[in-house]
């Protein structure tokens, strides 16, 4: 992946830096902190995209369920990115007023 990661890859990542989750329970959690719900095809679309980045690992199925896990790679990105988000929403905050520089 390229230096940007999208808002929904980054909602994942941010799901998985606290440990391995299955599909369901990724869901869940970004709903919960978030306010977004992902359905299933984009939720496995997202994970098949940072997998094939290297900044995710699929673990071993446990029953029916499948889980991820993020990759030092990937908390590396996610780190970044959230860094820049953090700086470009202070930067709007300060402009429109609602928070001073």
């Amino acid at each position: 992946m390229g230096g940007d990661l999208s808002q929904r890859s980054v909602l994942v990542l941010t799901s998985l830096a606290d440990g391995p989750k299955h599909g369901y329970a990724l869901i869940k959690d970004i709903e919960r902190f978030a306010g977004v719900t992902l359905g299933p095809g984009t939720l496995y679309g997202v994970l098949a995209r940072l997998e094939g980045a290297g900044l995710v690992t699929a673990l071993p199925p446990q029953e029916r369920r499948h889980p991820y896990q993020i990759t030092i790679e990937g908390t590396s990105a996610l780190t970044d990115q959230l860094k820049r988000d953090a700086m470009i929403a202070r930067t709007g905050l300060t402009r429109v007023g609602v928070q001073r520089a």
